[in-house]
């Protein structure tokens, strides 16, 4: 049985929102290539709503429902830049405790 973390934390849900897991030994697979693109394409999102958000929140009056839909999109890129980060952290090389020892 592969470990969990042996498997890829994928940029979307599964039904009833549930994470999606991919594994493969091929980074250059199909389906790991389409979550580095997912996974770009959400940051760039985000980005661009961050830059929205700084706009509509200088000006001096916001309709409250401006301001619900901005809070929803923004939990939204949160919720999708939170998922690539532990999927990226998760993929990150482990530290050898010996290394610490020795100083390397």
């Amino acid at each position: 049985m592969t470990s969990p973390n042996e498997l890829r934390l994928l940029p979307w849900s599964g039904p009833e929102g549930k994470p999606c897991y991919l594994s493969s030994d091929d980074a250059n697979s199909y389906l790991s290539r389409l979550a580095d693109n997912t996974e770009a394409i959400q940051l760039g999102m985000a980005v661009e709503l961050l830059e929205q958000a700084a706009e509509l929140l200088a000006e001096e009056k916001v309709a409250p429902n401006d301001l619900r839909l901005l809070a929803a999109d923004l939990a939204g890129a949160l919720r999708a830049t939170v998922r690539t980060a532990t999927s990226r952290g998760q993929r990150l090389p482990r530290a050898n405790p010996s290394d610490h020892e020795r100083g390397d």
